[in-house]
């Protein structure tokens, strides 16, 4: 006597889980382009390394003798398995069951694919497509009974969720029409990646219709305007390179709060200098450079990885590497409003910063920032009310910080180049320009009398103009000891890397006290 008919019968059930939906619903899956869940999982993680948990659970179909005649598994798949050798949750919504909608969910798998990966510190990705488990008007019919949001025995998941943005890194993909709670899901992550042809929205284009809004599912939520909304980070062409931009997004970071940021081998020279860098900023103050170039040539080759490209665009957020080390690279963007800080910029710069401190990554930030956007629809977006609160980010982080100024720093948007109240680190170019407020513009409001009264105001402006930007040299702040550094551009690199080793020893682990980690 053994178990091998149990045994038998297991290996039924998971034949049946295998099948997810049926031969049709994949074929259908297939046949418009998407991958099913099991595939996205093996597509995600390391080969073979995908330890299932409630394989089995389901709805099933019984004969009268009580024998299973068939098995409709959950439309939710998770388990635990490797990412370049290092353990990852992974919780993935089957779209070939219901759509991914609740009248087929088992509403305990999702929350327990949350608490393993709080519990035992460990990163998760979300896999999402469907509602995520939200539930539809007719969930009211299958359930018999309207489901209140929040109600009894119905707040555990939203706990985890959010609790894990302070904990454990939190990878998102949405990978088809993303819905309601799918659509929470999908931002509540510190990093989230759709493919071009899917669509995220609160609710779908049925819905809004009745708003009198005649929408496609790409018009109402498509990768256009998630990613410039910032609702989503990245966008990507295939569900491939979204595996791919994940495992690289988990690369830089620790399992948890609790670990430090892995430190890679380096084959690049720390002391390399780019000649390129001596002739990266014009002169002409009014012309605009590429300042993507300047953080390849600074950073371990092939080590930037950018993220939330779209949005907040006049400045540049993204992991990077220097010497092998993990760090969080802030930088200007002139080609949108010259740098200037805008409402979405400074959200930006909030987001990242909480993220930076959250997993102990030390921040680069390569600058040139003429202020705070200005005008009629700066003021009608609150920027600076936005402003304050980037400054408050970066006032209460606690990670080292290394500042470039590479041109431009004005006004309070200028103030917010490094914390304040502690020790960073910071360098100008002899490109650096600064000052409340530059020159253009604020020269005829300050000399408006002696321009007026001039027999030439053109050239009065000119000699005022020449006779200020010889004092605004930053050799002559330098003097004063009101920067510490003007440097040979060919040296950044060489001093980033020194900053990071100098930063490796002193960052401390655990979540953070004086703030929260916002999605």
């Amino acid at each position: 006597m053994n178990w091998k008919p149990e045994l038998d019968e297991l290996a039924r059930r998971e034949a049946f889980a295998r099948e997810m939906g049926g031969v049709d619903k994949v074929k259908r899956q297939h046949d418009q382009g998407r991958l099913t869940v099991r595939e996205r999982i093996d597509g995600l993680i390391d080969k073979n390394s995908f330890h299932e948990i409630g394989a089995i659970s389901g709805i099933a179909e019984y004969d009268d003798n009580s024998e299973l005649k068939h098995l409709t598994p959950a439309n939710c798949v998770f388990g635990r398995g490797k990412i370049d050798g290092r353990t990852v949750v992974v919780v993935g919504d089957d779209f070939t069951v219901r759509g991914g909608s609740a009248d087929a969910s088992i509403s305990a798998k999702p929350l327990m694919a949350e608490e393993m990966a709080h519990d035992f510190r460990l990163p998760i990705i979300r896999v999402i497509e469907g509602s995520g488990g939200g539930g539809s008007v007719k969930t009211i019919e299958t359930r018999g009974a309207a489901n209140l949001p929040g109600g009894v025995g119905g707040t555990r998941w939203y706990w985890f969720t959010i609790a894990n943005m302070a904990r454990v890194p939190v990878v998102a993909l949405g990978l088809g029409s993303v819905a309601g709670l799918g659509a929470a899901r999908l931002a509540a992550s510190h990093y989230s990646v759709m493919t071009r042809n899917s669509a995220m929205f609160v609710a779908g284009p049925p819905v809004v219709k009745r708003l009198g809004q005649d929408l496609t599912k790409q018009e109402l939520g498509g990768a256009e305007i998630q990613t410039r909304a910032g609702g989503v980070d990245d966008a990507v062409d295939t569900e491939e390179e979204a595996f791919e931009r994940a495992r690289r997004f988990l690369s830089y970071l620790p399992s948890s709060v609790y670990d430090l940021p892995p430190t890679t081998p380096c084959a690049d020279d720390p002391e390399r200098a780019e000649e390129s860098l001596l002739k990266a900023v014009p002169r002409n103050r009014r012309q605009v450079y590429k300042m993507r170039p300047i953080i390849d040539a600074v950073v371990d080759k092939g080590s930037f990885f950018e993220v939330n490209a779209n949005f907040g665009r006049p400045v540049i957020t993204g992991l990077a590497r220097l010497e092998g080390r993990a760090v969080l690279l802030l930088a200007s963007d002139p080609y949108h409003y010259g740098g200037s800080w805008t409402a979405e910029a400074c959200q930006k710069v909030v987001r990242w910063v909480d993220f930076a401190e959250t997993f102990h990554l030390p921040v680069v930030y390569l600058m040139d920032c003429p202020g705070f956007m200005i005008g009629l629809e700066a003021e009608k977006s609150a920027t600076i009310r936005h402003g304050v609160r980037a400054m408050a980010a970066v006032n209460q982080s606690t990670v080292p910080w290394c500042t470039i100024i590479v041109r431009n720093a004005f006004g309070v948007a200028g103030v917010v180049h490094q914390p304040a109240n502690r020790y960073s680190m910071r360098y100008a170019w002899p490109s650096a320009y600064w000052g409340s407020l530059p020159l253009e513009g604020g020269i005829e409001a300050a000399y408006r009398a002696d321009i007026d009264g001039s027999d030439d105001p053109a050239a009065k402006l000119k000699e005022i103009e020449d006779r200020l930007n010889k004092l605004r040299s930053p050799f002559r702040s330098a003097e004063k000891f009101w920067v510490e550094e003007v440097i040979d551009p060919r040296k950044t690199r060489s001093l980033l890397c020194e900053f990071a080793r100098l930063a490796e020893p002193i960052r401390t682990v655990g979540p953070p006290t004086n703030m929260s980690t916002r999605p």
